[in-house]
């Protein structure tokens, strides 16, 4: 009996610090299980997604905008099951701007390349110009930002290292800035890739036939140089390909996917990956909405030294996105994973899903081992009127069309005014509101349409509450249709207010989380212990 009790705890041992902490979204799973996978890869808003390979691994980055931590590192084995397991930026540059919330502004469209055994990723600040960092390991600390190229409304970046030596940056314009937009150049830079040089060269003027096309890729194949661009807008565009047997052009060029007859709007805009067997594949993204940009992953094939994205099945030489297809062949297979939503707060480390709203001040909370995240009613910005304006907003992405969320908070309110709950955040957003009024806790439902246009919140019914230990959820049913629900004591759960539809943010999806707020300062502030997040199957 006694070894049979050994042989059980060497057992337990080995599952709990021997393997890696694996969770499967119960929400959503690419990975079909019987070498197919569907679309999307991530229902999530990786928007801009690039990718690159080296040797059997796969990296990812995309835009964040003015999420913090940004550039999102996620990894693959086999480019359908995604872990995140970095960021590049864990604060943004400059500080003093972007300790505030720049909504649609910081991280735009980035692009990861390996060279000379360095990880670099070149991402575009479109107020401040081109940056680049880099990183000898992607899940280890990557260097402080370079400035490589001034300017404003310069975006999606893109380098090259030719096999001659000389190294070379294509990029867009963002006409809110730079006010020209619908061009493609092409730049020199050093051989360190950390100053690009005033020596510009028009590759293309869309103006004609490819609308705000933007968002390039660089790559050299079989004896041209190619560049992938998006066209025709983020929610109705194609996928156009450049090529050229000189740099600097003449380019012709192709279009290559297209939506067709698909319901997969605005396919475009990501990267050409090649796998160990040499297949060929392409990822891009869907913009749907509330949910943000998805990301999408399509086989790929060369006519004629032009690629076609996609299938083609009406013969007309342009691609168009596949809703189910074979997995890539990387040689081995691999088990399915995704990327983490639920959290159980035990670790003394926030989980990678989450993010802030602002680069992150240390006294907005704290993890530790004790079994929960502790937030701090932080005071609310001077002058605002609503969350919009709130740094400290704890979020995560959407992971599904469809999911619900639960989570157990204790709030340790100290002072009549300090608040809590559980927030869909965009544009418009809702919470449910555990607010202390007169040193009792009250319930409510707020909803505020049009906050980034000063709009203000409308407060629901209040319930008053028994402890201050509450069990909060929200509903999310297609189409982003949100219903809140709450309980006492984690068994029955009750409505309270009424349906909300999530809207997007600034160039981002609607986003879940918590919020812990106060009106003016003092030497004190009351906290909210988050016990445990847990994203769910949703069940009417």
């Amino acid at each position: 009996m006694r070894k049979y009790s050994i042989i059980l705890f060497l057992l337990s041992f080995i599952s709990t610090f021997g393997q890696k902490n694996i969770e499967i979204s119960k929400v959503w799973v690419a990975d079909n299980g019987d070498g197919t996978y569907k679309n999307p890869i991530l229902y999530a808003d990786y928007s801009d997604p690039d990718v690159i390979r080296v040797g059997e691994d796969y990296y990812m980055t995309a835009s964040s905008f003015n999420c913090v931590p940004g550039l999102p590192i996620l990894h693959s084995k086999d480019m359908v099951n995604w872990e995140l397991v970095n960021y590049a930026l864990q604060k943004q540059l400059p500080l003093d701007v972007f300790n505030k919330p720049q909504h649609g502004n910081g991280v735009w469209a980035p692009c990861i390349r390996f060279h000379n055994n360095e990880y670099y990723i070149y991402y575009p600040d479109p107020d401040y110009g081109i940056y680049m960092v880099k990183a000898k390991e992607p899940k280890g600390v990557w260097s402080n930002p370079v400035l490589v190229k001034e300017g404003k409304g310069l975006i999606d970046p893109t380098p090259l290292w030719d096999n001659d030596g000389k190294v070379y940056l294509a990029y867009a314009f963002a006409g809110s800035r730079a006010g020209i937009k619908s061009l493609l150049v092409v730049c020199t830079m050093n051989k360190e890739g950390t100053v690009a040089n005033d020596d510009d060269v028009l590759i293309i003027d869309g103006h004609f036939d490819e609308s705000t096309i933007e968002g390039p890729k660089f790559y050299k194949y079989n004896g041209y140089y190619y560049i992938f661009a998006p066209a025709g807008g983020v929610a109705t565009g194609w996928q156009t390909v450049l090529r050229s047997k000189n740099i600097y052009g003449p380019y012709q060029k192709k279009k290559v996917m297209e939506q067709g007859k698909t319901t997969i709007n605005g396919p475009h805009q990501g990267a050409w990956v090649q796998t160990q067997t040499g297949e060929d594949w392409f990822f891009h993204f869907q913009d749907k909405g509330a949910y943000g940009r998805i990301v999408h992953l399509q086989p790929m094939k060369w006519i004629n030294d032009w690629p076609i994205i996609g299938n083609d099945d009406d013969g007309n030489g342009i691609g168009e996105p596949v809703a189910t297809y074979k997995k890539p062949n990387v040689g081995k297979e691999y088990s399915i994973f995704t990327p983490f939503e639920s959290d159980e707060f035990n670790k003394p480390k926030l989980g990678l899903q989450w993010q802030w709203h602002a680069n992150k001040q240390v006294y907005w909370g704290f993890p530790s081992t004790l079994g929960h995240y502790t937030m701090y009613c932080r005071p609310m910005p001077e002058g605002s009127i609503n969350l919009y304006d709130v740094p400290n907003l704890l979020l995560q992405k959407f992971p599904a069309e469809e999911f619900k969320a639960t989570t157990k908070i204790t709030f340790n309110a100290r002072f009549d005014g300090e608040k809590t709950g559980l927030l869909i955040m965009g544009l418009d957003y809702s919470y449910l509101n555990v607010k202390m009024n007169n040193g009792e806790l009250y319930l409510s439902q707020v909803i505020c349409e049009n906050a980034d246009k000063l709009g203000e919140e409308k407060e629901g019914e209040s319930i008053k509450l028994k402890s201050n230990t509450i069990y909060l959820q929200v509903k999310i049913r297609k189409g982003g249709i949100c219903d809140f629900f709450y309980s006492e004591n984690g068994e029955k759960f009750k409505p309270i207010g009424s349906s909300f539809v999530a809207k997007e943010g600034k160039w981002i999806g609607a986003k879940i989380g918590f919020l812990a707020l106060r009106n003016g300062t003092i030497n004190d502030a009351g906290s909210v212990d988050i016990d445990w997040f847990r994203i769910n199957k949703l069940n009417i």
